[in-house]
């Protein structure tokens, strides 16, 4: 039967423009068939009456060491520029204090009773050595571990961070999902991981490196510039070559380490993308996929809403896991019910566009408020001065909407969280902008699953931030894609 692509990309989020770039650069003839009629999902920037907002607030992780910047060193023409990301912060009282990132800090964190640091520095050794000495803790609760002696102020700060690391409260977080997302367990071998994953990459696997200059506007300053030698520019000579022991972490961890933020906003990523993909990717928008249709177990191709059928040996579904089943009919009931435990949470961001810059923002980085409705704010103006109109600056305050409230009542609370935590902020607005998104397509819990890459079907794959447990956002997109590349190349279908 003859094809008319080697592989189909479903979705055409992040995971699954990264998904096509690496599938074309081994050869592939690829289809990306997307629903909406904007390419990126997640992954983008726009502007709102003259201030430019990012789809959701982000900061860029492991780029020093980690999946995104492996996928860059080896498929990446044009490469985006990451600004040294800046500190994490807590707002409380009308000030800034520096989030704590190991022990030292924790000491003097002092918005918390001694007694309380005392106690949280001692349950978080306990769980850090359990964990080193291999004991699982993926279904252990926060909760679980957190002493039942602190105050309300910090059981309050504990679950502002479980929802900021997981989605879902302390009741619901994993401890192993703290100890990770706050870099105390060392990703010293991510390195490795990532090296290994990447073996199947040949060594001209990146040797289509022409000089594509004409697609790029020529009125734009473009954030990013051309990969000529493989090696990107992210901070100099940053590197995380030597392996740092989880415990001694806890002395000399440094949160803010090898984070960044793109110069130019979210969507220089998403065009740095763009950009370096070949000619033998094709881009469908507009299009929805109805049926992924099989033959003998082993998928064919896909037909979408519009009664168009696209074949190929290949398919990657990067849309919701959960929501495969809609497509096909042939799974296993086990299967399905593994992906229907699949939990998610969704998050608002307010955008508030201020006639003049605040003192209260006048930082790079982000804070974090945990009283009440928790927020994570980020003044993304003070990198790029463009995404404002001159004199002027633009704030995000995310949330984790409350699932028990309807949109309407979360908005409306989360305007009053924001005019209490920064008080006088209202007198300055002049743009209102408001997202609701889904930030990762599964949320990490004690008690919900994640998808595998590979499927019961033959030749149909899943890639996105519902197949892997590490990391957020982009950086977890960036696993997926790289975990997916060392399962194709194990089943044979990388050249």
């Amino acid at each position: 039967m003859d094809r008319d692509y080697n592989s189909i990309i479903v979705g055409a989020g992040i995971s699954g423009l990264l998904s096509a770039l690496v599938l074309s650069k081994h050869g592939h003839k690829v289809l990306v068939i997307e629903k909406e009629q904007e390419v990126g999902g997640n992954c983008n920037s726009y502007e709102v009456d003259g201030f430019q907002v990012d789809t959701g607030v982000h900061a860029i992780t492991h780029l020093c060491v980690g999946p995104l910047k492996m996928l860059m060193d080896n498929y990446f023409n044009y490469l985006p520029v990451f600004e040294s990301y800046g500190h994490y912060y807590v707002r409380y009282k009308n000030r800034l204090v520096k989030f704590p990132s190991n022990l030292k800090e924790f000491a003097r964190f002092d918005i918390f009773p001694k007694r309380d640091r005392v106690a949280i520095s001692q349950s978080l050794t306990r769980s850090l050595t359990q964990f080193t000495f291999g004991s699982d803790l993926s279904k252990t609760p926060v909760y679980n571990a957190v002493p039942k002696t602190i105050s309300k102020d910090c059981y309050e700060f504990i679950d502002t961070v479980s929802y900021f690391l997981s989605g879902k409260s302390m009741y619901e977080t994993p401890v192993e999902r703290v100890l990770m997302g706050s870099d105390f367990v060392c990703d010293s071998t991510i390195k490795e991981e990532i090296e290994q994953s990447l073996n199947h990459i040949s060594e001209d696997s990146n040797n289509d490196k022409k000089d594509r200059n004409s697609l790029l506007p020529t009125n734009v300053d473009i954030p990013f510039q051309f990969n000529r030698d493989g090696v990107p520019f992210l901070f100099g000579s940053l590197n995380l070559l030597d392996s740092i022991s989880s415990l001694s972490k806890l002395a000399t961890n440094n949160v803010n380490f090898c984070q960044g933020y793109p110069r130019g906003g979210l969507k220089s990523i998403l065009n740095s993308v763009l950009y370096s993909l070949p000619d033998n990717v094709d881009i469908i928008t507009g299009e929805e996929v109805n049926t992924i249709f099989t033959g003998n177990n082993v998928v064919e191709g896909v037909e979408t809403a519009n009664g168009n059928v696209y074949r190929s040996d290949v398919v990657v579904y990067t849309g919701m896991a959960r929501d495969l089943p809609r497509t096909i009919d042939n799974l296993p009931s086990r299967y399905k019910s593994k992906l229907e435990n699949i939990k998610i949470s969704k998050s608002l961001t307010i955008w508030l566009g201020l006639s003049q810059k605040m003192d209260e923002l006048n930082y790079c980085g982000s804070e974090v408020w945990f009283k009440n409705k928790p927020y994570w704010a980020m003044p993304t103006s003070n990198y790029d001065s463009s995404f404002a109109p001159e004199g002027k600056q633009v704030v995000g305050f995310s949330f984790i909407m409350d699932e028990y409230s309807d949109t309407k009542s979360n908005i409306e609370n989360a305007y009053k969280t924001i005019y209490n935590a920064i008080p006088g902020i209202e007198n300055y607005i002049e743009m209102k902008h408001e997202q609701i998104t889904i930030p990762e397509k599964a949320a990490i819990t004690t008690t919900g699953n994640f998808a595998d890459i590979k499927t019961p079907i033959k030749n149909l794959y899943l890639a996105g931030t519902d197949t892997d447990r590490r990391s957020m956002g982009i950086t977890r997109a960036a696993y997926s894609v790289v975990e997916l590349l060392k399962v194709l190349g194990d089943d044979g279908h990388l050249i």
